[in-house]
């Protein structure tokens, strides 16, 4: 396996794995109509390059001879956060291929993640999870990542 910084040629393999890991955990809780529309703009080589160019942003992607595993995105926050401060980080995404969750790889992307904002000197650090995604919710729990609101 290899974790390795992703690049603007990455962007297609970030937004397909993107939506094909949304529509596994998040799905069912819409209409087809709807979830196609929400992948079809938010899981966009487009909308990938802008953050994939940013310095302040950071992709990472997790492969196994050229196959996408799992990929994160942390940078500036941008959370609705009362008295943001100007230096507060943001886990954005940490998408895991379904066929391999489980294995803790999201784990190993994370790790990558809070290692590049702690260099970069981000902090404090902010995360958005779904109230219903308890796996999600139990990892960030054990880095020590608490519920604010």
């Amino acid at each position: 396996m290899n974790l390795r910084k992703a690049v603007p040629d990455d962007a297609l393999v970030l937004a397909e794995l993107g939506a094909l890991t949304f529509t596994h955990t998040f799905g069912h809780m819409y209409s087809p109509k709807d979830l196609q529309d929400y992948i079809e703009t938010t899981y966009t080589i487009e909308e990938h390059l802008d953050p994939l160019n940013d310095p302040r942003e950071s992709f990472w992607l997790l492969e196994d001879d050229g196959k996408a595993l799992a990929f994160g995105w942390a940078g500036v926050c941008k959370l609705p956060v009362p008295n943001l401060e100007s230096k507060s980080g943001e886990i954005k995404r940490l998408y895991v291929h379904p066929d391999h969750q489980g294995k803790k790889l999201g784990s190993l992307v994370l790790d990558k993640m809070l290692a590049w904002l702690e260099d970069e000197k981000f902090g404090p650090l902010y995360l958005g999870v779904w109230s219903g995604n308890d796996g999600a919710q139990r990892l960030y729990a054990r880095y020590g990542f608490e519920k604010v609101c």
